[in-house]
């Protein structure tokens, strides 16, 4: 007799899916007969949140702003205290670290956007280090047990159904554990295909926001360094058929800006952003040789322009997957040629990643780095291709690769995790290489002008010169 599903009847196995079922969960794919969500104001609506409650913030470009500030005011109106916000990268305004706000509203951050970074290195926001792909387990398994969700979704369609639209990443994890869940409704947010499905029965109390804008993305012309890193790594290490996951930044842009003249990529990542459109035109993205999923674009939220979310709606071509499986190293490691291209702020002569932090100031978060580098090199057919991309050196000439990382600063990758390095200047291959040959293959791709102290300095520290055999 078949087994009966509990939860994400939507997703790719059974196996995979009963993973991701706590006992304490809700699914929320289906309708509650009879039961309506309450329509209200945004005052209203908060009205339910009291001191001391841990509240689920829905980010990136979803970002439920108007629900932030009205939660601001209404602590304050209410002396509330100790109410603390769990999330991932927002975006807008974040009043609750003003100081009117800050002794009442206080962010537990899983991953840290510009608009907070500053905040975290004055104690007034928490840093949390967290593999992206676990994230969802602090909900489901009660590390962290969520009274309110907020959320911004799509308008109801005819059946009742919302969509989580651009983010379901933690998102889906979160709904299916908090115990009230209050949604901004808003037809600027596209109806996105996958695990995001929301029926409407499941809302406690709707606030229509129609035609607030989503966040965008604000990218900045690509430097001539970073276009030839792009080029590099397209050129030399991705494959016609390779499956791709791309982190944000520029140096992601420019790999996949150089990739329009392969065949048959597939994309299964955490997040795309605006690249992967002119992919789709030209058809180098057919998503053809992908065992998992194949035919469809994966990934787990996305930010970007406009045109990226119009490009979304309603569009089957692009699978939202819960974070915990779509950045689970055992399904990514089932897919062909898996190339995970990520970005990190230094790298030291022995491999040591660094990219959530500049010494002792946090930067960003552990993100699914990791969860992908791994990935990448366990993947099933042997051909995965982990890699770390960076300019040699900063605007300033100082190197990234440096003798050792500076004091404070956190590893993301591990040495034992690390395969391919790229700078402007070429390809370092540290898979399987001891680390005087590690310095040798890193110091050859470091800036010219920083070559001959990194020797040194490698000399110094390993009392044996770099070499490559």
């Amino acid at each position: 007799m078949a087994q009966k599903l509990g939860v994400r009847e939507f997703s790719t196995t059974a196996r995979v899916l009963r993973t991701l079922v706590n006992p304490g969960s809700h699914e929320i794919a289906f309708p509650i007969r009879g039961k309506e969500p309450v329509r209200a104001s945004i005052e209203d609506a908060l009205k339910v949140v009291k001191s001391g409650d841990h509240i689920f913030v829905h980010g990136i470009a979803a970002t439920p702003t108007p629900l932030l500030e009205g939660l601001c005011k209404h602590a304050e109106a209410n002396n509330l205290n100790k109410i603390t916000l769990h999330h991932l990268h927002l975006e807008g305004p974040v009043p609750w670290i003003d100081a009117k706000y800050n002794k009442r509203v206080r962010s537990n951050s899983l991953f840290t956007g510009g608009n907070l970074r500053k905040a975290v290195n004055e104690g007034l926001v928490d840093f949390n280090s967290c593999f992206l792909h676990e994230v969802p387990l602090l909900f489901r398994r009660g590390a962290v047990k969520l009274n309110v969700a907020l959320l911004h979704v799509s308008q109801p369609d005819e059946n009742g159904y919302c969509s989580l639209g651009t983010s379901v990443d933690t998102a889906r994890a979160a709904v299916t554990n908090a115990d009230y869940i209050i949604a901004m409704t808003n037809s600027n947010m596209p109806r996105t295909f996958g695990d995001g499905l929301i029926h409407q029965s499941h809302i406690d109390v709707i606030v229509d926001q129609e035609g607030f804008p989503l966040h965008l993305r604000h990218t900045v012309e690509m430097t001539d360094t970073e276009r030839k890193i792009g080029k590099i790594i397209a050129d030399s290490l991705v494959d016609d058929g390779a499956t791709l996951q791309m982190g944000i930044g520029a140096i992601p842009d420019a790999a996949l800006a150089a990739l329009k003249g392969h065949k048959d990529l597939g994309v299964h990542t955490e997040m795309f952003s605006d690249g992967i459109l002119d992919l789709v035109e030209n058809n180098a993205l057919t998503n053809s040789k992908k065992n998992i999923m194949p035919g469809k674009i994966v990934t787990s939220f996305v930010y970007g322009s406009k045109r990226l979310y119009d490009f979304l709606d309603n569009n089957p071509l692009v699978h939202f997957g819960d974070v915990q499986w779509t950045n689970d190293p055992s399904v990514i490691k089932q897919n062909p040629k898996v190339t995970a291209i990520n970005s990190a702020v230094e790298i030291d002569l022995t491999g040591q990643v660094v990219a959530d932090s500049v010494g002792r100031r946090f930067l960003s978060g552990f993100g699914g780095q990791v969860d992908f580098i791994r990935g990448a090199a366990i993947g099933n057919d042997g051909l995965g291709k982990p890699i770390i991309a960076l300019p040699s050196a900063t605007k300033k000439g100082q190197s990234k690769i440096v003798p050792t990382i500076l004091e404070g600063a956190g590893v993301v990758t591990s040495r034992a995790h690390v395969h391919y390095v790229v700078t402007e200047n070429g390809i370092a291959q540290l898979w399987g290489k001891n680390m005087r040959q590690r310095a040798y293959e890193l110091i050859k791709i470091a800036h010219p002008d920083n070559q001959a102290s990194l020797e040194k300095a490698a000399f110094e520290r390993l009392k044996v010169m770099p070499s490559a055999d």
